[in-house]
């Protein structure tokens, strides 16, 4: 297992803008190979954006790290190349259990319908992740796509001004300077990016701390997400458990605040508190071990002139529910059809404005549920602790009492109600496929309808006849009809006979109509790029 984080995937090598005589400009250049900046880069070089990926690693991450990934992210990674591989790699679930003490107390299932392409999570070690997007990056490089990755490539200082980024860049055989257009900053949770421009963090740091174990074991554990309270092993605190490919398993033990965290991570540490969990006979060999903070965080803006943040660079929230990566993903889906626009003149800058906005909602609405989350895990009070365990006693018993159980509320796509691109609402169609809303995927004969969608702006016609729009090189129709399928009826016609969707490249509702109406249509479209008379306030 260790053979993978040996290997160099992306290694130095001298380039000519090393020995330049002036600074080489770039279009855009992302900071941090990890999956976040991977995925921005493959994004922007489908859409033809020359993208420099500059790291100061030249490998995969060590350890599992990021291990759940939703089915929105495997929808984002199926555009990028990459989500047949991921779903067929990884541990496939839709189911959880939660315990009390030593009381197997209820089930729940994310994804109880039929009719979707991909599953509600796969579990799936980061490692694994960054190998296939690093070599889908390759494949579109050998392809004649503009995308490189730049291996042990260190930014040491960043230099804004009105056109441009300047970066001086430390590299095994000395320094030299870039410049880039843009700059997209995805190198992580302890951004060097962040810290260079003198940005931080709002938000919370929750005293308590856990143990992430990664352990090789052969165990007969179903395909589930498994969480305790108060179990036996690990009084007065919670656990967790999850299944990974190469029967790797993802303990997390909560640990207190008042610890020794160094002392905590050491093999005469874990081992005892691992066998007290799966017994005294189960072999096992630890791969991973890590201690973390639960951090609920986010920088006030994610846009500054022309710097970007996504991911852990921008936000940070509680590893519990699996919003980490999983947003960052959202991000990078958000921004780069936008900077792709910004760059070949077909929209203002102005409409970068709107990744600001919609992925601090985006991180907000993280915030609150991770916040929550861990309120209810780790109460910080008697009483919050009495009623947290009143709940739980209820919820082994009544379903009413089941939504109040809080282990850790699972990443789902946002939705931007109210965001700045949307066409106001009046159509009466399912909610679930409102404006702002990602579309919800269903079956299309032998296919599925998100990956019918194009790779701009994509017009559903269900059951009603559309003319071309009048900027057809903006917009692909797709005609469709839901009389023989009842799962695209239910889920986005509802009670009406046909309607209109508009489609934005991230596969975001962005209006609706039940008939046609080439006006309408071509204001939403100018809206959904900010393009409309006056703008929008964000």
């Amino acid at each position: 297992m260790t053979k993978i984080f040996e290997t160099p995937l992306y290694p130095y090598s001298r380039h000519p803008d090393q020995d330049a005589a002036s600074p080489a400009r770039h279009k855009v250049i992302v900071l941090g190979a990890g999956p976040v900046g991977l995925a921005a880069a493959i994004d922007l070089a489908q859409r033809g954006v020359p993208v420099v990926v500059l790291d100061e690693n030249d490998r995969v991450s060590s350890g599992s790290r990021a291990i759940c990934f939703s089915k929105r992210t495997l929808e984002i990674l199926d555009r990028l190349g990459c989500g047949d591989i991921a779903a067929e790699t990884g541990v496939t679930w839709n189911k959880g259990r939660v315990f009390f003490d030593e009381r197997d107390i209820f089930e729940f299932n994310l994804l109880p319908e039929e009719g979707h392409k991909r599953p509600a999570f796969i579990n799936l070690q980061q490692y694994y992740l960054e190998q296939f997007l690093v070599e889908r990056a390759q494949a579109l490089a050998a392809e004649g796509k503009p995308i490189e990755i730049r291996g042990r490539n260190r930014v040491e200082a960043i230099g804004r001004h009105s056109d441009h980024v300047r970066l001086e860049v430390e590299t095994p055989e000395g320094p030299y300077e870039l410049q880039a257009d843009w700059l997209i900053a995805c190198d992580g949770a302890n951004s060097p990016t962040r810290r260079m421009m003198g940005l931080d963090f709002v938000g919370r740091v929750f005293e308590d701390n856990f143990l992430i174990a990664d352990v090789v074991m052969k165990a007969d554990f179903p395909t589930e997400r498994w969480f305790w309270f108060d179990p036996p092993f690990n009084r007065g605190q919670s656990a967790l458990l999850h299944r990974q490919p190469d029967n790797v398993w993802r303990i997390d033990l909560q640990l207190g605040w008042d610890i020794d965290r160094e002392a905590e991570k050491q093999p005469e540490r874990v081992i005892p508190r691992l066998k007290a969990m799966l017994g005294e006979d189960v072999e096992f060999e630890l791969e991973w071990v890590s201690i973390y903070t639960f951090q609920c965080r986010r920088m006030e803006k994610f846009r500054h002139g022309r710097v970007i943040f996504a991911g852990d660079a921008a936000h940070q929230v509680s590893p519990f529910g699996a919003r980490g990566a999983n947003s960052g993903l959202q991000d990078t889906d958000n921004l780069c059809w936008k900077l792709a626009r910004v760059l070949d003149g077909s929209a203002p800058e102005s409409l970068l404005d709107s990744y600001d906005w919609e992925r601090v909602y985006g991180a907000d609405e993280n915030i609150m549920n991770s916040t929550r989350s861990t309120e209810f895990i780790t109460p910080k009070s008697e009483i919050s602790r009495v009623f947290r365990d009143a709940v739980l006693d209820l919820a082994a018993r009544h379903d009413f009492a089941r939504p109040m159980v809080n282990s850790g509320r699972l990443s789902v796509p946002c939705i931007y109600d109210d965001g700045p691109l949307n066409t106001e609402d009046s159509a009466e169609m399912p909610a679930c496929a409102r404006p702002g809303a990602p579309l919800p995927d269903a079956p299309l004969g032998d296919g599925w309808l998100l990956d019918a969608l194009g790779r701009d702006f994509t017009l559903l016609a269900i059951d009603t006849p559309c003319p071309e729009p009048a900027n057809q090189a903006e917009v692909t129709v797709l005609p469709l009809s839901a009389k023989d399928n009842p799962i695209l009826a239910k889920r986005l016609l509802g009670a009406q006979s046909g309607a209109l969707y508009l489609i934005r490249p991230d596969h975001h509702v962005a209006a609706r109509w039940p008939n046609h109406d080439a006006l309408a249509i071509e204001t939403a479209l100018r809206r959904s790029v900010a393009m409309q008379q006056g703008g929008w306030n964000a």
